[in-house]
């Protein structure tokens, strides 16, 4: 049976006309290096859930994306982080919300998942969990960088002189994400972001939110970015595994009707997702999605905006 992986870096893209080429060509980089770590663990033989860990634990530590290492400010200054992973063929699954301090948030979303009866742990407990597993720490300075600090204080600054929001999407929010098939046929997803730019300190978006950001079963896996009150209200993730299971939608469909539709009710953003027979979507309303996927020839594909993929 196939293997596949599809990943993104966030509906937070840059301005096409903002980036130079070497900008352009860092993120490319960055896609291919967590499509690698994925696709290694599915052409050992590994479980789609250590595929989908791998490829967000690589892009948690590139600092271009707004998760881990990067992620973006609340309006106090500090940085609050969301994961939430699943496991498609047992539906089992692990989230945490605000924290800081593990190095890569969504393994704290798995130790909750795989050491406690739970599934969504926040702040202090959340710590408590990842630290009893093992997981490691980093001081908070090592979660911020110059350009995200900057980024608060353009949009505090913004606020205070009561100008419009003019931001873009590299400036507003960004989330990264992997769904996974691997060649025992099981799917999973995993999600991880800083959330937005300035937002309200305490807010948790719909990444640990099982079913509206991040959701795997026997039929799809889906990960989202976006304007995450709306994907929740609107349970994004779930209504896409609904309409293939009970309508008979291809993933194509289920995935562009969902995100097309979210627009409609003020939901900026995409997603990626796989089908049952790993099928890859990565349908947007954005101006753009970092993201990436291997094809059946075993190219990484990488795009941003809505220009053709590389291949590589």
């Amino acid at each position: 049976m196939s293997i596949s992986i599809a990943i993104h870096g966030g509906a937070g893209t840059m301005r096409a006309a903002d980036m130079t080429p070497a900008m352009t060509d860092a993120r490319h980089a960055g896609l291919r290096a967590a499509l690698r770590a994925g696709w290694a663990v599915l052409a050992a033989g590994g479980a789609a859930l250590d595929a989908v860990s791998a490829a967000v634990c690589a892009l948690e530590d590139d600092p271009l994306f707004n998760a881990g290492h990067g992620a973006v400010l609340t309006d106090a200054g500090t940085i609050e982080m969301d994961a939430g992973i699943m496991n498609g063929a047992d539906r089992r699954a692990g989230a945490v919300a605000g924290i800081c301090g593990p190095r890569n948030p969504v393994l704290a979303a798995r130790a909750v998942m795989e050491t406690t009866p739970h599934l969504l742990m926040i702040g202090a407990g959340a710590h408590a969990v990842a630290r009893d597993a093992g997981l490691m720490f980093m001081p908070d300075a090592y979660f911020e960088t110059p350009n995200r600090r900057a980024a608060l204080e353009r949009e505090m600054a913004r606020r205070a002189a009561g100008a419009p929001d003019t931001r873009s999407d590299a400036d507003r929010h960004g989330t990264v994400g992997a769904v996974a098939r691997d060649a025992g046929g099981h799917l999973a997803a995993a999600t991880s972001t800083g959330g937005m730019t300035g937002k309200r300190s305490g807010r948790v978006g719909d990444t640990p939110v099982i079913g509206a950001g991040t959701y795997a079963d026997d039929v799809c896996a889906v990960s989202c970015t976006g304007t995450g009150e709306v994907f929740i209200r609107y349970t994004a993730a779930a209504e896409i595994a609904a309409r293939i299971r009970y309508k008979g939608e291809a993933i194509g469909q289920a995935a562009g009707d969902v995100v097309e539709e979210l627009a409609g009710h003020g939901g900026d953003g995409g997603l990626i997702a796989l089908g049952r027979a790993g099928e890859p979507a990565l349908p947007f309303n954005s101006s753009g999605m970092y993201r990436g996927y291997v094809d059946a020839e075993g190219r990484l594909c990488t795009a941003i905006h809505r220009e053709a993929f590389r291949y590589g």
